[in-house]
């Protein structure tokens, strides 16, 4: 702390911006500036700093060691004489009028880290329920880079729009599904702010007529960031499926997911080795990525692991194809791989979904 006299209050300001950012969000593992959690920073005459930190209800209680740190980080900044650092925790309650009021179960398929085969996962793993019997949706959150149309062979098609202003699921290999990549065009680049892609979330999952469904899946974008966040706030979540490959380099991306699920109060349903070995004619297997570092992260942090998807080719060409592997041969070893985590997953969300029992006094 220091004299204010001859230093700009713009310059105050900009200072303190500086250290606010460099701390970093417990949710997003970004700065506070970044992750948007400051707001109504002001500098005044005499050096009175004030700004008011937003946190997220369900985590309220994980920032207030941080506001503390925050205001000493202000009152650091030469030129500043006092700080007023104003924390608050809204309530972003789960909108279960809308589109999904009818569903079951919501699944949020998710991966820390781009490349590891989540969307070609998430409609296989979608396929795979429906294969069971599931009344299965698939939700294309991912609105940077949208996979669904090509993976379902859907590309150039539009979703009809309802009198009621609602857009009807497009139906692709006995799914309800839909994604940004129906209503843009996809040599467009998705040059989106936070605030623009967290309201087309928004509009996904309240604007689609999903009707009755037993599941849906939400193939989510990669990384822990503002789309993510307010997703676990809006939807209420059977739980999430995460997605990584065996290398070292994504598992420490996977421990960030975990942590972002865990934090946010979400249920962790289990998480999934994908690209785990490439087997060969005569049965020999190559670990291309590394041999099970995904299974250990999960079991590490105590969360489910739920089965190995190998390098397949038959895998790869029936993405390219827009017919996913599950649907179109429902007997192939992959496909058998997909239905038993499928019928994981389930099982998981009936294990923690089921009501704590009571007590009755007579």
């Amino acid at each position: 702390m220091g004299s204010s006299m001859n230093i700009p209050l713009a310059r105050i300001e900009q200072h303190v911006k500086e250290r606010l950012d460099a701390i970093e969000d417990p949710l997003t593992g970004k700065g506070l500036f970044t992750s948007g959690r400051i707001s109504g920073l002001k500098a005044q005459e005499g050096g009175k700093v004030s700004f008011t930190i937003e946190a997220p209800a369900v985590a309220a209680q994980d920032y207030v060691a941080l506001r503390d740190r925050a205001e000493a980080e202000a009152r650091a900044v030469r030129g500043v004489t006092s700080v007023i650092a104003v924390l608050t925790a809204h309530e972003a309650k789960p909108a279960k009028a809308g589109g999904i009021a009818r569903v079951k179960h919501v699944i949020a398929v998710a991966s820390a880290k781009g490349g590891v085969g989540k969307s070609t996962v998430a409609v296989n793993l979608a396929c795979a329920l429906a294969g069971l019997g599931q009344r299965a949706g698939l939700l294309d959150l991912d609105v940077y880079g949208p996979s669904a149309p090509t993976l379902l062979g859907v590309a150039g098609k539009k979703p009809r729009m309802n009198p009621d202003k609602t857009l009807a699921p497009l139906e692709a290999h006995g799914l309800k599904t839909m994604s940004i990549g129906y209503l843009v065009d996809p040599a467009s680049a998705m040059i989106w702010r936070g605030a623009m892609a967290t309201s087309a979330v928004r509009q996904m999952i309240d604007d689609v007529a999903w009707g009755e469904l037993d599941v849906l899946l939400l193939d989510l974008p990669p990384g822990t960031g503002d789309v993510q966040l307010t997703l676990v706030q809006r939807v209420p979540l059977a739980g999430a499926v995460i997605v990584s490959t065996p290398q070292e380099l994504a598992l420490a991306d996977v421990r960030r997911g975990l942590a972002m699920f865990e934090k946010t109060h979400a249920p962790v349903l289990g998480v999934i080795e994908n690209m785990a070995y490439f087997e060969a004619a005569d049965g020999a297997r190559t670990y291309i990525f590394g041999q099970g570092g995904a299974r250990r992260v999960a079991e590490e942090s105590g969360a489910p692991f739920l089965g190995e998807i190998p390098l397949d080719v038959g895998l790869r060409e029936a993405s390219d194809a827009g017919a996913p592997l599950v649907a179109a041969a429902p007997d192939h070893p992959v496909s058998q791989r997909f239905r038993h985590i499928a019928q994981a997953a389930l099982t998981n969300v009936a294990r923690l979904s089921k009501p704590a029992p009571a007590i009755h006094i007579s």
